[in-house]
């Protein structure tokens, strides 16, 4: 199965299956998130510039399986298409990177 949604430039990400199972088993914590990771693609609350050209979009939940956390869902976007490439909870994002996008 296939899920796609829209980033907030527009562009249809997609969330496959097996980039679904690959976030899973790397990350635990998120299996019960798929949700979460959709909604943070369609609302984040910042977008960071990754290290590879990647967007890194980010939004605070204030429940999740390891209390309060960001989840941050790494993925590539081009003008017409996108994927997801990973997803993982973190207590806080990167004061280092390059904010290209806030709420």
């Amino acid at each position: 199965m296939v899920q796609i949604i829209a980033s907030i430039n527009g562009v249809p990400i997609r969330l496959t299956d097996e980039r679904w199972q690959h976030i899973a088993s790397r990350h635990i914590e998120m299996s019960t998130m798929r949700e979460q990771v959709l909604q943070t693609i369609s609302q984040p609350d910042v977008i960071q510039k990754g290290d590879a050209g990647e967007l890194l979009a980010i939004r605070f939940y204030l429940q999740t399986p390891l209390t309060q956390k960001f989840l941050v869902v790494a993925y590539q976007e081009s003008s017409t298409d996108g994927f997801v490439i990973t997803a993982y909870l973190t207590r806080r994002p990167s004061n280092r990177r390059e904010i290209i996008w806030k709420r």
